[in-house]
């Protein structure tokens, strides 16, 4: 699915419900609340493979506190759910979609103490020029994530175009008219990769949900 991401636009809080608490003696995770139904059966854990896709370099990008920081940073045996975002996008099937399931996603790695310290989540700017480490503060801020979740930047477009060729994210600016500011078009995709630096799958809007991917990274841990 290819999304539009027009600057300024409605922020990306705006578009993310709020999740409600955790019901004592609910017997699902309060992630999986308001979620719709999944139009597939999830396999159990460690009944399928992943084969490795592709790999990726740990690239070296500023995080929301504006220190130097890795996209990845793994350690052995860890994996990381990687996603690539604009602050200002208008599209409620790209980039707040992308973030709506991380946020479930955290929220169902701090019910798991077992997953939470071996599963990392990294959203990364395509919007450098606009979206500063600052800007990425503030959205970390309001998100409040409970895991191992970073927010990065690039210092420009020459330190971001390496990282994009490396995932194979496409990111295209698309042509306006009059004073309408510009687009930016790319097709929605979350990475799952592992601490080799294997990309073991990729999520678009038709499998992008924080059950599936919850469940990939239970059976690449199930690997060790």
């Amino acid at each position: 699915m290819r999304s539009a991401c027009a600057a300024p636009g409605v922020a990306l809080l705006l578009a993310l419900a709020p999740l409600p608490a955790r019901a004592h003696g609910a017997s699902h995770s309060a992630a999986d609340e308001g979620a719709p139904d999944l139009a597939y059966e999830l396999p159990a854990a460690g009944s399928y493979e992943l084969p490795p896709i592709l790999r990726v370099s740990d690239h070296e990008l500023l995080a929301s506190d504006g220190s130097r920081a890795k996209v990845l940073g793994l350690a052995d045996g860890e994996l990381c759910f990687v996603s690539f975002v604009y602050l200002s996008c208008h599209d409620s099937g790209g980039c707040p979609l992308a973030l709506a399931t991380l946020l479930r996603l955290d929220r169902a790695l701090a019910e798991r103490p077992d997953l939470a310290q071996r599963v990392h989540l990294a959203t990364v700017s395509f919007d450098p020029a606009r979206d500063r480490p600052e800007d990425l503060a503030r959205l970390r801020a309001g998100l409040a994530p409970r895991s191992q979740w970073r927010f990065l930047t690039a210092s420009g477009e020459a330190e971001l175009a390496p990282v994009l060729d490396d995932f194979g994210q496409d990111r295209d600016l698309l042509p306006v008219g009059g004073a309408e500011p510009e687009r930016l078009g790319h097709v929605l995709k979350v990475f799952l990769v592992d601490s080799r630096g294997d990309v073991r799958n990729v999520y678009s809007t038709g499998f992008l949900d924080h059950r599936l991917l919850l469940r990939d990274a239970e059976t690449l841990l199930l690997e060790r």
